[in-house]
């Protein structure tokens, strides 16, 4: 069995995040979203929340699952049998980055690899830090997060 996983903070979780998912799950028999803590950000939504909003945006996906993790992915990987750690790319900016994060990764556990995927051109300025921009003016972000993101997005700043 072919299986992989993939990481973030997804918070939120935007419609180029799904595509990735989708795209990576047609070419694995399972993939398994680890949603992280990332301790340099402060997130809008707790770590519960983050991983009911991405079991919710990936129902229709029935070979990937969702759970929330701490600690080096590629160890995760490793201990739950995947094969490879898949990471989407935006721009070259991120491939900088995630080039060195996936040198480190072939160093620590040789066996998984780490595959890139490219970003679709219309989701390639979408990140979660622009979407919360734009919803914490009152922007319209809903169609670039999930519907149930974009209700959870309209709570949080409508309180403010």
């Amino acid at each position: 069995m072919r299986k992989a996983v993939s990481s973030g903070s997804f918070d939120p979780v935007t419609n180029g995040h799904i595509d990735l998912f989708e795209r990576a799950a047609n070419q694995f028999d399972e993939l398994i979203i680890v949603v992280s803590v990332n301790s340099k950000k402060t997130p809008l939504f707790s770590l519960e929340e983050r991983v009911e909003l991405l079991k919710r945006a990936t129902a229709h996906i029935s070979n990937l699952t969702v759970e929330p993790f701490t600690g080096l992915l590629v160890d995760y990987a490793k201990n739950n049998g995947a094969s490879a750690i898949i990471r989407g790319l935006r721009s070259s900016t991120d491939y900088d980055y995630e080039h060195n994060i996936a040198a480190m990764n072939k160093t620590i556990v040789p066996d998984v690899d780490t595959l890139f995927l490219m970003t679709k051109p219309e989701y390639s300025y979408v990140s979660s830090t622009i979407v919360k921009e734009a919803a914490s003016y009152g922007g319209d972000v809903s169609s670039l997060v999930p519907a149930a993101v974009a209700d959870a997005l309209n709570r949080v700043y409508a309180k403010e």
